[in-house]
């Protein structure tokens, strides 16, 4: 089965949202192995819209809809989605009654022109929406299936999960089963070739190399009729990549690095403080992202100024004046005094020279030190970055978690 998604909006094309339910949906569909040979975009115009639906429905098996479900006059996918397939629209009446009763828990009159979202193609199969109030429809028309959602994430996914997803899988008869190998700091041109015989040669188990930011994922993918019988055949070269890259490899399960950081840290009881200065809280926004982390992460501080490292972390003031603010021996100062302030096993810190401005032939731009102290030694990384100032930052943090991520596997760090 080939399948197109078809994202409605205007607002899309202005560049006011962006499209993630289009690499959501594709992401699901690859997984239950029906192939996404198209994604469209189209404005709230019915002529447009209706040339597009026509398209995707003469050049697709199945044809995803999202947005332009809503109440207003612009929303109209339903209307031109049912004017192509000769559907007729009619009220559902349970539609009707859960759209009364959304406004009603909320103690919020239902406008009139509301009720057009309870108006679903004959024959459809109707998807609820339990987030919000416009509900879906599966439409099964002469070998074809159109799936039309509402635009929102909140509402199109869990609706997408529990209803299409299923109702999809039966009809197809194998699956698509991927493993994704994480790597952090290893470049792609070099993991590529430390690869290479095994992409030349790849067969059934095809292998994919992506990058960003300081970051290659490998995506390993096999189809197969069984999800099982697909991990089997992946896992030998599993197996062989996770043995030629060593410890560059941090996840196996596709997942970003503070996730593997901080499963570490609540995994061995180990607790955390940071100081940032350059990275402004990112590295402790990262990390608060993870449930669970409250149990081992106990303060994090942003001393961005001279005067807040002296006050806060302890910093000596010659230390600065000598060395200046980003430096090794501030950066050690810095991570040694928030572990003592917070009583943690770690204190890390991070200082550093982000840009576009402030940087000198002696610490250019991309210059940042990284400390992790622990009681026994404080460990102290240099780095020189580059980039915009967003690309150095987000640099930057990934570096603190490999860092982590080093010292608590007893993992070599360079």
């Amino acid at each position: 089965m080939n399948a197109e998604i078809l994202a409605v909006g205007t607002e899309l094309l202005m560049g006011q949202i962006v499209n993630t339910n289009a690499q959501y949906i594709s992401d699901k569909l690859n997984s239950i192995g029906i192939n996404v040979y198209f994604h469209s975009v189209v404005g709230d115009n019915p002529k447009r819209l209706e040339e597009s639906i026509k398209l995707a429905l003469e050049r697709s098996d199945l044809v995803v809809m999202t947005g332009g479900l809503g109440p207003t006059k612009d929303d109209i996918t339903k209307e031109i989605a049912s004017l192509v397939l000769k559907k007729k629209l009619v009220l559902h009446e349970d539609s009707y009654k859960r759209l009364k009763d959304f406004f009603s828990n909320l103690n919020r009159e239902m406008t009139e022109n509301n009720v057009k979202q309870a108006y679903l193609p004959v024959d459809g199969i109707v998807i609820p929406n339990n987030k919000g109030t416009a509900p879906g429809c599966i439409i099964e028309e002469k070998g074809k299936v159109t799936v039309i959602l509402p635009g929102p994430p909140y509402e199109m996914r869990p609706m997408f999960d529990e209803v299409v997803l299923p109702y999809l899988q039966e009809k197809s008869n194998f699956k698509i089963v991927s493993k994704y190998i994480r790597t952090f700091w290893i470049g792609e041109s070099k993991l590529e070739a430390i690869l290479m015989d095994l992409i030349d040669n790849q067969d059934r188990v095809t292998i994919a190399t992506y990058a960003k930011s300081g970051e290659v994922t490998i995506r390993l993918t096999c189809k197969s009729k069984t999800i099982d019988e697909g991990l089997k055949e992946i896992k030998p070269f599993e197996d062989e990549i996770i043995k030629r890259l060593g410890d560059s490899v941090y996840s196996t399960e596709n997942e970003e690095l503070e996730e593997v950081v901080a499963k570490l840290l609540i995994d061995n009881n180990l607790t955390i403080s940071i100081a940032e200065s350059c990275t402004g809280g990112l590295i402790s926004s990262k990390l608060t992202s993870v449930s669970g982390i409250s149990h081992v992460f106990d303060r994090g501080i942003i001393s961005y100024s001279n005067n807040s490292k002296i006050e806060n972390l302890g910093v000596d003031q010659s230390t600065i004046n000598k060395y200046g603010a980003v430096s090794r021996q501030t950066a050690i100062e810095m991570a040694d005094g928030i572990r003592k302030t917070s009583g943690c096993h770690f204190g890390l810190s991070v200082t550093g020279i982000a840009g576009p401005e402030g940087g000198s032939d002696q610490k250019p731009v991309g210059l940042v030190y990284l400390a992790l102290s622990h009681d026994k030694e404080t460990i102290c990384k240099e780095l020189n970055l580059f980039g915009d100032r967003e690309r150095i930052r987000n640099a930057a943090v990934l570096h603190a978690f490999d860092l982590i991520r080093r010292q608590i596997g007893g993992i070599v760090i360079g």
